[in-house]
């Protein structure tokens, strides 16, 4: 009778451990909660788990890390967002009974809900893809505050519209389509506050997530619009970059010079103006590093960005709209790989 008992908790012991990865970990256990699923969030997840590896930590030699995706691409109703917000903190729940050695959130949504119950649970956070530190929670665009640090796509507005205004001079009125991505409305209320410094005037017109993209942009064009503008907005990257592709093709169906504020390089765009998503997993890669390997808090660490814009463009929307860059814009821009 003992014996058997000894097998049932060794049995016991065994299940357990096998389903509670991280508590079975090898060196360094990271848990990861994504909320949406697009490929650029892919970049930025590999460009993080490739740097960690740079330095030593391996997943599937000393590194077990696991990835949790909240799909969040449905229409965002009231209903909705309580059942996305629920999935959120459900997971983050499961994430804190694996007692991982740090969390990275990619998204502001996945930042901004869930950073108290890892940072009350004394597990370090590291953030990834928020464009506005502010909104979940840090003291300022590049101090954090305790408990959580992270890499940013913070890119002031005003400086790509200023490239913008470089490279069509002529352009008055800019159209913008937009979801209720949280990147997006953060991105679209600063560059409408700022873009008259550069004599830009902004009209936004916001849609659901799972509505087509044409009526929002044929009433932004007969309202008189010059310019279109591509936000960083998950919206685009949905339905295999759909979004993207539909406003390329009107874009050029009605001569409009087409801007994208986002590294994501869609065809048709005289510049492309942002950060690598791959770049920014990187920086919070960094951060993880010196947290797992060097033992800093991550409040003590200060928020990550690219420094330096990604600029780029598409010969084939310059030619066919007749522009010539300025001699001081193709120093920084640069061809792009485009998405067709």
């Amino acid at each position: 009778m003992e014996g058997a008992m000894k097998r049932i908790l060794v049995f016991l012991g065994i299940l357990f451990i096998f389903t509670q990865p991280c508590l079975a970990k090898s060196q360094y256990c990271i848990e990861v909660l994504q909320v949406s699923n697009i490929p650029l969030f892919d970049r930025t997840y590999d460009g993080f788990v490739e740097t960690v590896a740079k330095q030593g930590i391996i997943e599937g030699q000393n590194l077990t890390i696991n990835r949790h995706i909240i799909d969040a691409d449905a229409d965002a109703s009231l209903w909705k967002k309580i059942g996305i917000l629920f999935k959120i903190k459900k997971t983050a729940s499961s994430i804190i009974d694996a007692n991982p050695d740090l969390v990275l959130t990619i998204s502001t949504p996945a930042t901004k809900y869930s950073r108290k119950k890892f940072i009350k649970a004394g597990i370090p956070v590291v953030f990834s893809a928020v464009a506005n530190p502010i909104v979940v929670g840090c003291k300022s665009l590049d101090t954090p505050d305790t408990g959580f640090t992270g890499a940013t796509l913070y890119t002031d507005p005003l400086a790509q519209l200023t490239l913008t205004k470089i490279a069509v001079p002529n352009i008055k009125s800019m159209g913008i389509v937009h979801s209720d991505d949280d990147n997006a409305i953060a991105f679209v209320e600063e560059a409408q506050k700022k873009s008259s410094q550069v004599g830009i005037s902004i009209i936004a017109k916001q849609i659901k997530k799972s509505e087509p993209l044409l009526p929002a942009l044929t009433e932004l064009f007969d309202s008189g619009i010059d310019s279109l503008g591509l936000p960083l907005d998950s919206y685009y990257g949905l339905r295999d970059d759909e979004g993207g592709r539909a406003l390329s093709k009107f874009a050029r169906e009605k001569k409009l010079p087409l801007f994208g504020f986002i590294n994501h390089p869609v065809a048709g765009g005289v510049l492309y103006i942002g950060p690598d998503f791959k770049y920014i997993g990187e920086l919070s890669g960094k951060q993880a590093v010196m947290i797992l390997k060097e033992g800093k808090k991550p409040g003590k660490l200060p928020v990550l960005r690219q420094t330096e814009l990604d600029v780029y463009y598409d010969p084939d929307a310059l030619k066919r709209l007749g522009i010539v860059f300025p001699e001081s814009l193709l120093k920084v821009a640069k061809p792009a790989n485009i998405i067709e």
